[in-house]
């Protein structure tokens, strides 16, 4: 296995399965489920990503944690990707949508994006 998104996405899939999660055999309910469960571990997962960094200008002992920022980041990719197989998407499908994503983020700002249109996420 030479992708390394693959390789990702193959071991995220053998840690939920080890935990009791298989994203393979859900039901629709479990889908909805399991996506709020990983949405919220995400936002708990980006709120620790902001206690690493000095965010409370009033306050003069934080200190910026590089290291514990790289852990919180890899952890947000944890949860990222059970959610990327909650709704059955896979790593292909994942890079595909972000390479079409990417395409239209460019034309928005090569447009100056003063008018926000869903029309142009069609495609993806």
């Amino acid at each position: 296995m030479d992708d390394k998104l693959e390789m990702m996405f193959a071991m995220q899939k053998e840690l939920n399965r080890r935990i009791g999660q298989d994203t393979d055999t859900m039901t629709d309910e479990e889908r909805v489920e399991w996506v709020l469960n990983y949405a919220r571990a995400l936002g708990q997962e980006l709120a620790e990503l902001v206690d690493s960094v000095p965010w409370k200008w009033w306050a003069k002992y934080q200190q910026f944690d590089q290291q514990n920022v790289k852990v919180e980041v890899v952890d947000i990719f944890h949860f990222l990707i059970s959610l990327a197989q909650a709704v059955g998407l896979s790593a292909d499908e994942v890079f595909e949508a972000y390479m079409k994503k990417n395409k239209v983020n460019f034309a928005r700002q090569d447009a100056g994006y003063v008018v926000k249109d869903e029309a142009d996420n069609k495609g993806i």
